[in-house]
């Protein structure tokens, strides 16, 4: 390798971290090639959002990610933070707004026109971009390294940035590839899981309640511990519950259940009143239409449809009762299942489902000031492949531009 002539850095995975680490290594002068398997660049960043692409958020913290040692994100996230990347997309032309949760999108709502303007800034560095092109092998010379391509003549890099992503969403080519490429080199993989996901449950009557979405609150329960509580958005589906809410929950979830103990998650219908005052309100409730049953009493403050489930799950039997004959141990128990609603968990949903993966290369293999491999010098790595993986609302994209960002500048640094 000589200093008179630039470094030509091959980077395997164009989604939103191979973008990044591509720009920014060749805005230090290097020679950059982008590899991705797909047909385009940038499939997956195209649904990220729901299709607005939730570019980051303002309230970045470390507690906001995961991973067998999440203080390893520490180093990339403050190098390149929140403020740092709208910074890099406005300059790039994409205005910003900033919603709930401190979320960032884009003014135009539309996922395609983050894609368009990195594609443009990939063509104007003169990054070169190959699309069909699978990796198969990564072999390491004296002289760099060689990378074997289906269907293609190899080529030849001085460095290499492993950017292919986890397993979440394969329907979009994220199947996991990159760790078979980088065992081959001699690095350890944390078994990677699903995370930001459905949770399967195990209840009869979920097929009544499908499509029932409202604002609450939910808890991971094991061994009657708490172990990680979320509110907002929950829907209830044909095989379980799904929602902004149950996302946050849903790595914890995972994780237990790997173990033997059921898991439970606890649903709070009501979450917005103290216990104390949901039962004044509901004998009020009860003493104002004596003459209603069960099933009517409740209609017009929980949605209808999940009423029978909950009177038959609290245990009452008799939904015609009058609101008028309830004992009051039979109130205590509607006033309960509202704000402590069971169900057992039996799985997450599947990867084609997932919005991130858990798991990944083992951090303590990789030097968290730059992304290089302490096993393979010249070898380094960026995004959801490495074992750290962020909570919903725009951490995950951040890792990607952070990491990428540190992978792109060491990669090209002499």
């Amino acid at each position: 390798m000589s200093k008179d002539k630039p470094l030509k850095i091959v980077i395997v995975g164009g989604g939103a971290a191979g973008m990044l680490s591509a720009i920014t290594a060749a805005a230090k002068g290097a020679r950059v090639t982008l590899l991705e398997k797909n047909q385009r660049i940038g499939k997956k960043l195209l649904a990220t959002g729901n299709g607005r692409c939730n570019l980051t958020n303002i309230h970045m913290h470390l507690s906001h990610f995961h991973g067998r040692n999440p203080k390893f994100a520490y180093s990339a996230l403050n190098r390149f933070n929140q403020d740092q990347t709208i910074q890099f997309f406005e300059r790039l032309g994409v205005c910003h707004k900033i919603e709930d949760g401190g979320k960032v999108f884009p003014f135009s709502n539309q996922a395609s026109s983050v894609l368009d303007v990195l594609r443009y800034e990939l063509d104007w560095r003169g990054v070169e971009v190959m699309v069909d092109s699978e990796v198969k092998d990564i072999r390491q010379e004296k002289q760099g390294f060689v990378l074997t391509l289906k269907g293609k003549e190899p080529l030849r890099a001085d460095r290499v940035i492993l950017t292919t992503g986890g397993k979440a969403a394969p329907n979009l080519g994220t199947t996991g590839s990159g760790y078979l490429l980088a065992e081959k080199l001699g690095h350890k993989i944390v078994d990677p899981f699903p995370s930001l996901v459905q949770l399967k449950l195990a209840e009869p009557f979920l097929k009544q309640i499908m499509g029932v979405k409202f604002e609450g609150a939910a808890e991971i329960i094991v061994n009657n511990k708490t172990l990680a509580r979320s509110a907002g958005e929950i829907l209830f589906t044909d095989y379980g519950i799904s929602g902004p809410a149950i996302f946050q929950l849903s790595r914890t979830a995972a994780q237990q259940l790997k173990g033997q103990e059921p898991v439970w998650v606890k649903v709070s219908l009501v979450n917005h009143l103290p216990e104390d005052e949901l039962r004044q309100y509901l004998a009020k409730r009860f003493a104002e239409g004596p003459q209603k049953n069960l099933l009517f009493s409740l209609v017009g403050f929980i949605h209808k449809k999940l009423i029978p489930a909950l009177l038959k799950q609290a245990g009452l039997q008799d939904v015609n009762k009058k609101a008028a004959d309830l004992a009051p141990e039979e109130k205590e128990k509607i006033a309960v299942i509202l704000q402590d609603w069971r169900f057992q968990v039996t799985a997450t949903n599947t990867w084609t489902a997932a919005q991130a993966t858990a798991g990944g290369i083992e951090t303590g293999e990789i030097h968290p000031q730059t992304m290089e491999s302490k096993l393979v010098p010249g070898l380094f790595f960026a995004g959801e492949i490495i074992d750290i993986d962020g909570d919903c609302g725009g951490y995950n994209l951040q890792w990607a531009w952070s990491s990428g960002y540190v992978a792109g500048t060491s990669a090209a640094a002499w």
